[in-house]
């Protein structure tokens, strides 16, 4: 059975992963670290099993590869993959689910108190000297809070969001759950125009799907406090980038921890790259990149491909 991972260093750093799992299910599988998207329908001839993480498999690539079976995501967002096409080729999909939660949640909770223990402004403060100058023992030029008492809210309430929750409980938060735009109403949820305006931090934990692009913009901006908190670590085009530079520029909102960018990597450019913009942190998708995470990644691909060989369904997308 042909197989060929084609993205693999956007999973395993200089061979910081264990493949073995994988290669117990197959032992010819080919890797390759990067795949130009104009390469994959070359690279994946005659394979029966596709292993991709970002690369777009599209129904043209499909038709192109009638031995194709198998396409394993070694991601849980399934938006580069046609599944329409796949459908009507007979080929299969993939995903992981809740197989990156603990690093997730480490990473909304580390860079929420990145910003409101203002960490960034008083370690620059301590690098120019300015404690060395003070009479007093600590600095207090900055205002902290703290999380106990605020309200949390969260967009996207599967194994992220509800990992997410935990924590904020922990901390003494009220947690406070969204209706997700296009997605079934719950029970005990707010619609989000009635959740933005009580929030202190809002997460998002949702798909990108036509109905949550851009679901964060200019009008649902203005709706939150001016001291509230934004962390995106879902994808990228949930949030309209120009209109969050222009409300923390403004000062109508308290700061933004962004993971993700609707260009990855940003070629050309975004707006939240500029370096006038205050109280935001940006960094390069690297919420789910614990290696514990990457690593039970590929444990989960092989496991779906053994189950998908004997027949079953595990991690179906379809």
């Amino acid at each position: 059975m042909r197989a060929i991972f084609l993205d693999y260093a956007t999973v395993s750093f200089n061979g910081d992963l264990d493949l073995a799992p994988l290669r117990r299910v197959l032992p010819d599988l080919e890797t390759r670290d990067h795949t130009a998207q104009d390469e994959v329908a070359a690279r994946i001839a005659g394979a029966e099993v596709v292993m991709v993480n970002k690369l777009r498999i599209t129904r043209d690539i499909m038709r192109a590869t009638p031995s194709l079976k198998l396409i394993a995501l070694s991601a849980t967002g399934t938006n580069n993959v046609d599944l329409v096409a796949a459908r009507e080729h007979g080929v299969a999909v993939c995903n992981l689910r809740d197989y990156c939660t603990a690093s997730v949640v480490q990473h909304v909770f580390g860079v929420l108190l990145f910003l409101t223990h203002k960490l960034r402004e008083y370690d620059a403060q301590v690098r120019s000297g300015a404690w060395q100058r003070r009479e007093q023992f600590c600095l207090l030029d900055y205002p902290i809070r703290e999380l106990m008492g605020r309200k949390f809210g969260i967009v996207g309430y599967g194994a992220l969001g509800k990992g997410v929750a935990a924590v904020a409980h922990a901390f003494g938060m009220q947690v406070l759950v969204a209706n997700r735009p296009g997605g079934t109403r719950g029970p005990g949820r707010l619609d989000l125009d009635e959740l933005l305006p009580q929030v202190d931090v809002l997460s998002l934990h949702c798909p990108l799907s036509p109905a949550t692009q851009g679901m964060i913009a200019a009008p649902q901006l203005a709706k939150m406090k001016s001291d509230a908190v934004l962390i995106n670590t879902a994808r990228g085009a949930l949030v309209d980038p120009q209109a969050l530079a222009d409300a923390l520029r403004a000062g109508r909102l308290g700061g933004a921890a962004i993971d993700v960018l609707s260009q990855e990597p940003p070629v050309d450019g975004n707006p939240l790259l500029e370096d006038d913009i205050p109280n935001l942190l940006v960094t390069p998708h690297i919420a789910w990149a614990a290696r514990e995470s990457r690593q039970r990644s590929l444990d989960e691909i092989a496991a779906n491909i053994e189950d998908f060989r004997r027949g079953g369904r595990r991690g179906r997308v379809d």
